[in-house]
C-alpha cells in the first residue's frame, strides 16, 4: 500500500502539466433503470454531468462528452452505441488528441478532482490502463485513465471478436489496478463509486449530495 501526505492533492496543477489527458464523460446509455436521461438529473442545482466536469476540468486539458443521449452541442457520437461502455469508451480514444483519456461514466456524480490526481499519479511507461477498485473489490472502468494508441487497439479488437465489456479490452493491454485502501485517504472516498442509475439511487444520491455539502 502506498502513502501519501495529506497535502498530495495539491499536486493537480503539477499533473496536470506534467501529463497529457483529456477528460471524458460517457452519457449514452438508454436510461432504462431510472426512467429518465439520467445525466440531467440534479443534485444540489447541478446536473451530474456538470458535476462531473467541474471536477475533471481542475485536472484534464479539455473536457467533453460522449454519447447521443447527452442533449449537449459538444457531443462526440457514440458509433457503436448498442455496445454500451465499451463503444464509448472506443468512442472518446478517437476523437482524443491526448496521451491519455480521462474516461468517467455520467452516473458516478461524486467523484472529485482529488481522485482524479491521484489515479494520475500511477501513470508510467509500463501502464496502459489505470482502474481503481471499489471498496467491494470490484473494478471500475468507468472512472479510468487510459492511454489512447494502445487501449484504442484493445477496443477495436474487442469491438471485432464480439465481446461487450470493457474487461475484455483490460485483459488485452497493461492494466495497473488500484486498491481502494490506495484512495480511501481522500475525502469523500466513500461516495466516489455511488452508482446513480435508479430512482432510488437519485434519491440517495440527493441526501448523499446535502451532506457533503454540509460538510459531512
Amino acid at each position: 500500500m502506498r502513502h501519501y501526505s495529506p497535502n498530495s492533492v495539491k499536486k493537480n496543477s503539477m499533473l496536470k502539466r506534467m501529463l497529457d489527458v483529456e477528460g471524458f464523460i460517457l452519457v449514452g446509455g438508454l436510461s432504462s433503470r431510472m426512467g429518465t436521461n439520467k445525466s440531467e438529473l440534479r443534485l444540489d442545482g447541478q446536473t451530474a454531468v456538470e458535476r462531473i466536469e467541474r471536477q475533471l476540468g481542475a485536472v484534464a486539458d479539455r473536457v467533453r462528452l460522449v454519447g447521443p443521449h447527452s442533449g449537449q452541442t459538444a457531443n462526440i457520437p457514440d458509433v457503436h452505441e448498442k455496445w454500451g461502455p465499451l463503444g464509448g469508451i472506443q468512442a472518446a480514444l478517437i476523437a482524443a488528441d491526448s496521451e491519455w483519456c480521462l474516461i468517467v461514466a455520467c452516473d458516478l456524480p461524486f467523484v472529485t478532482r482529488e481522485l482524479f490526481a491521484r489515479l494520475m499519479e500511477f501513470c508510467n511507461e509500463s501502464t496502459d490502463v489505470i482502474v481503481p477498485l471499489q471498496e467491494d473489490a470490484r473494478p471500475q472502468p468507468l472512472c479510468s485513465l487510459y492511454r489512447r494508441e494502445q487501449c484504442l487497439r484493445a477496443a477495436e479488437q474487442s469491438i471485432a471478436n464480439d465481446e461487450h465489456s470493457p474487461r475484455a479490452l483490460l485483459d488485452k493491454v497493461n492494466t495497473r489496478y488500484i486498491e481502494f485502501d490506495e484512495l480511501s485517504d481522500l475525502t469523500g472516498a466513500k461516495h466516489f463509486f455511488f452508482n446513480m442509475n435508479t430512482p432510488e439511487n437519485y434519491e440517495r444520491a440527493t441526501e448523499i449530495a446535502r451532506l457533503l455539502k454540509n460538510g459531512f
